[in-house]
């Protein structure tokens, strides 16, 4: 078990550079974005593949942080049942949803859009668009997406399970971090206190 979570922290840590990789990419987009802004304004010129490419980017952020995003717990629950659960009732959960859904989802969306970037690469697939581009890095950041998450499921699911034998702590826990709740309350409080 100490082999599996050494590798989970491997599979952290590159989770954790592909996620800062991708905030830069954000910051890329809006300058794209800015950019195309001012030349359709100033100069009257504007490009499809400005676009595209500002999409192609977009897509490649939001593919490439399902990983991230889970990795540090912060994608969508519903804790109908599992919030009124102990933890190791919710890890029992989580271990549930990630077998026997995530992995299989995440496995099945991986296979089924490999041959469609193959063809896109085979066919030297262009965008419909006038002036756009051309169409395989967008059909390849869905597999390569997918593969990402599929590989931090993996590390979540060793740390759930080392979190069951006692071997790690809880891999939901946010370390000193306040909840979304927490934190609007906490704006609440000290928007009445300015008031008074």
């Amino acid at each position: 078990m100490n082999a599996l979570l050494k590798l989970s922290r491997r599979i952290d840590a590159l989770t954790e550079r592909v996620g800062q990789a991708a905030l830069w990419l954000v910051l890329v987009v809006v300058l794209i974005s800015a950019a195309n802004a001012m030349m359709r304004y100033t100069i009257n010129y504007s490009s499809n593949a400005f676009l595209e490419i500002q999409w192609y980017l977009f897509g490649m952020i939001f593919l490439s942080c399902g990983g991230y995003t889970f990795m540090r717990n912060e994608h969508v629950r519903i804790d109908l049942i599992s919030g009124r659960l102990s933890k190791r009732g919710q890890t029992w959960i989580d271990i549930f949803g990630i077998l026997f859904f995530l992995m299989p989802m995440a496995i099945a969306i991986m296979v089924l859009s490999w041959p469609v970037f193959i063809h896109a690469i085979e066919s030297s697939e262009m965008s419909n668009s006038a002036g756009g581009l051309i169409v395989w890095p967008a059909r390849l950041m869905i597999p390569a997406g997918f593969l990402l998450l599929i590989v931090q499921a993996i590390s979540e699911l060793i740390k759930r399970v080392g979190f069951l034998k006692g071997l790690c702590p809880d891999p939901t826990e946010k370390p000193n971090a306040l909840s979304d709740e927490e934190e609007l309350a906490l704006a609440i409080k000290a928007q009445k206190g300015e008031a008074q």
